[in-house]
């Protein structure tokens, strides 16, 4: 049996963000591979985590600069290590090296960060009240701190997976990484999942946006929508409501709720497909960001088109038509948000679109295939493939030889306080 060791500094929350719907996804996909699952993390348990013991998975806490984790592997011996996130990756990396060198080393990247933050700090510069929805970025910018960290993570590991076409296609451009290194694994729906029925036109009403509060391109698209787009979709449709949920609302985001604007800030959804299935359209004015999203992801699941952005489509098409209608300007959103929510053949047409962005993108059989197959190809020749790999190889010697030194150094220093 395989042993696998997932590490997070987060406990997974499915229902928070979709970095936890992605770890869960992968965890699920080895448990039905009938592989020994074990998740390790650095932080206390959390109220809304997943419960792992259901699942059999165990659960391990660990400590970061602590030789207890060398201890702990071991004892466990994994198979494969997955990475949540490249900060967890430099942490650990070379530890697993250390104590067990011929693990298969899995990078879990959920979105391209160095990318993120490139479109971030491009969006914070712009000048005046009108800000710009930001795709391209130039190299100057992409190549930024972040980008060193990131890179050098995926060089080091074995394999990194990826849920967006886009940033594969960028990271072999721009950052000249090998194919081999890569793989592609969009979500993973399950068959019951997709064939759920969907309420009719008639039967939905109002808006709905949707995003953990804590990630920052959705905070900015809460503000867009109550400063410049929702009051313009208000005075055309004064009856419509727009109805916002997202994990962790601060008291900034509360401050917003405005029912008698039709603005509700409604916090946690404890489910989301009965939030989506109700609402007519999902709006995601998203300026800045990476990966693919799991709000418009759900949107599609249960049959609710949207009103987007090109950063918020981005490596989710599929090669087809779009589940809704794209815009990058407050006037263009507002108008495509009103004439999608009045048109029944235009919703039922992109209501249609998303269907079979679902049924292409994210098949949870043929997407969990591809990867299993991908590892298993990997981990059977796994010396050739990480001789093929020597920046691999001389980025860790370098890197764990001076994060080794660095953490036992902070370890020293801890006991003696």
């Amino acid at each position: 049996m395989i042993r696998v060791l997932m590490i997070g500094s987060v406990w997974p929350e499915p229902g928070s963000s979709g970095a936890g719907l992605r770890m869960m996804e992968l965890m699920q996909l080895f448990i039905r591979q009938h592989w020994q699952v074990r998740f390790a993390c650095t932080a206390a348990e959390s109220e809304h985590m997943a419960d792992l013991d259901e699942l059999g998975i165990q659960r391990q806490e660990i400590l970061i600069n602590d030789s207890s984790f060398d201890v702990f592997l071991e004892d466990y011996r994994p198979d494969m290590v997955v990475f949540d996130r490249f900060p967890i990756e430099e942490q650990f990396g070379w530890r697993v090296e250390k104590v067990c060198p011929n693990a298969l080393r899995i990078l879990e990247t959920i979105d391209l960060h160095c990318l993120r933050h490139a479109r971030h700090q491009v969006f914070k510069r712009q000048a005046g009240a009108v800000r710009e929805v930001v795709k391209d970025v130039a190299t100057s910018d992409l190549y930024n701190e972040i980008a060193l960290r990131e890179i050098a993570a995926i060089l080091r590991c074995d394999l990194s997976i990826m849920v967006s076409d886009y940033e594969m296609d960028l990271l072999q451009k721009r950052f000249s990484i090998d194919a081999s290194l890569l793989h592609l694994c969009p979500f993973m729906f399950a068959e019951q999942q997709i064939q759920r029925e969907s309420p009719s036109f008639e039967q939905r009403q109002h808006f709905v946006s949707i995003g953990n509060f804590r990630h920052a391109p959705n905070w900015d698209a809460v503000l867009w929508l109550k400063q410049e787009i929702w009051p313009r979709i208000r005075s055309r449709l004064p009856k419509a409501e727009l109805h916002i949920y997202g994990a962790y609302t601060p008291p900034k985001a509360a401050a917003l709720h405005k029912p008698n604007d039709g603005f509700f800030i409604q916090g946690r959804a404890e489910d989301v497909n009965p939030v989506m299935l109700s609402a007519r359209v999902c709006l995601a004015p998203l300026r800045f960001g990476a990966g693919i999203k799991t709000k418009l992801a759900d949107a599609m699941l249960n049959g609710t088109p949207n009103v987007t952005t090109t950063v918020g489509s981005e490596g989710m098409t599929a090669d087809t038509s779009w589940s809704g209608l794209i815009a990058d300007s407050a006037d263009d959103f507002s108008e495509q948000a009103i004439s999608l929510y009045q048109d029944k053949t235009t919703w039922l047409q992109c209501q249609q679109h998303g269907f079979r962005i679902v049924q292409h993108m994210f098949n949870a059989v043929e997407n969990g295939e591809s990867l299993i197959q991908r590892i298993q190809q990997i981990r059977e020749n796994l010396a050739e493939h990480r001789q093929n790999n020597f920046t691999g190889s001389m980025l860790r010697y370098h890197h764990h030889r001076s994060t080794e030194f660095m953490s036992r150094w902070i370890e020293a220093k801890n006991r003696l306080a």
